[in-house]
Formats: C-alpha cells, structure tokens, sequence
C-alpha cells in the first residue's frame, strides 16, 4: 500500500513514517498541500494521512476539494483539534478516520488496516485462502495449521494482493506500494519477494502473467 503522509510537524511526521514503514508500506512525507498535490498528480496513493494545520492552508478545505472532484481515496486525519464539532466537521467533508493527537502509533496502524480492508469491500481481517488462514489485523497468517513468518515487505506485497484478488499488478506498480519516491529499488526486489512467497506460502499462491506481471492465484 502507498501512502501519503501530509503534515508538518517533522518530529511525529519522522515518527508516523517510520512506522508505516516498518510495517512494510511505501510513504512519501510532504510537509505542505501544494506540494501533496504535486504529489498527487505523480502517483497513486492508496490513502492519505492528513493533519489539519498546515503552513499554506488548512487540511478541511484541501479534503472537500478532492471530494468534490470526484476523488474517493480513503482519508485519515491525523489532528490536535479535538472537539466533536471538529471530528464533525472533519467526517461530513469525507474524511474516513478522525484521529486526535497524541495518539498511539500501533493505534494509527490499525486503523489503516481497518480502512483499507473496508475499501477493498472485505472489512472482515479473517480471511481464507485455499489452505491459508490469515489475519491481517494480527498480520498473522497459517498454512495448513502451521504458522508462517513473513517479513514486513512481503506482508504488504500479500495485503496488496489480497486486496485486489483478480487485478493483475506490473512490476512498477507494485514497487510503488512498496517503496516511496526517494528508495533505490533494485530491478528484480519484486520477483525476489514473489519468490520467498512462493516458497513460504506455496508456489501457485501468485501467479505469473509473463511481461505484463503478477496476480493472486486461485484458492
């Protein structure tokens, strides 16, 4: 999943990025909303992270902008204003998360879990695949009763498919769930995972489209 990050306190901005990252999602940082907008226009995110005060403008009015045209990506505020009319104020311009600063960052961690699993149409964290069992809120998953560890990388490729059960994904479009703007990505770190996921998982679990890319295989 790729996210965008958009707020300006360097100190939690650094905090929340590296949380997102050690769970094994792509984050582009921006610090003001013309340049999320830049950002906007270069990529595809996934879900945005937004706080509310920013140096060029306030993050309601840029959210009920993207709303009006039509832009439906899920939006979490991340804010200090913690009045209910403020949480009103924020959930009625589409916002699909409100949450109040200080907070936890394992909470901010679940709560992308639980908005992308309700945009992929399966709010559900229980899911069964063939002879997996997974739990993507726990981020646990079971082969045939036996555990399996997957490393954060491979745990977000997997979410990523999931996700999208019968999307075929190109290479580009799965290093950009994976990695932000600014990583050196190697040109084989995607057949690399989807090897090591084959070999933990099975080896029809991802299926190979040859020169157009990967999608989930079937149950």
């Amino acid at each position: 999943m790729r996210i965008l990050l958009i707020e300006d306190d360097t100190t939690l901005g650094a905090a929340v990025r590296d949380q997102i990252a050690a769970d094994g999602q792509s984050v582009d940082w921006v610090t003001r909303l013309d340049a999320a907008g830049d950002a906007m226009r270069g990529a595809g995110y996934d879900l945005i992270l937004l706080d509310l005060m920013l140096p060029d403008g306030r993050g309601i009015v840029f959210l009920k902008a993207l709303r009006a045209q039509g832009d439906a990506t899920p939006v979490i505020i991340l804010t200090a204003l913690d009045q209910v009319s403020d949480r009103i104020e924020g959930l009625n311009a589409g916002a699909d998360d409100y949450l109040v600063k200080p907070f936890d960052l394992a909470e901010l961690s679940a709560r992308i879990g639980s908005v992308a699993r309700r945009y992929s149409g399966n709010p559900n964290p229980l899911i069964v695949h063939g002879p997996l069992q997974i739990d993507l809120a726990a981020r646990s998953i079971y082969r045939a009763g036996k555990p399996v560890a997957l490393t954060a990388r491979e745990w977000a490729l997997f979410e990523a498919f999931l996700a999208r059960p019968g999307q075929l994904f190109s290479k580009p479009q799965l290093e950009e769930k994976l990695y932000a703007f600014d990583s050196e990505v190697e040109s084989n770190t995607i057949e690399v995972h989807v090897s090591r996921l084959r070999k933990k998982l099975g080896g029809a679990i991802i299926q190979t489209e040859r020169g157009m890319g990967y999608r989930l295989g079937k149950p």
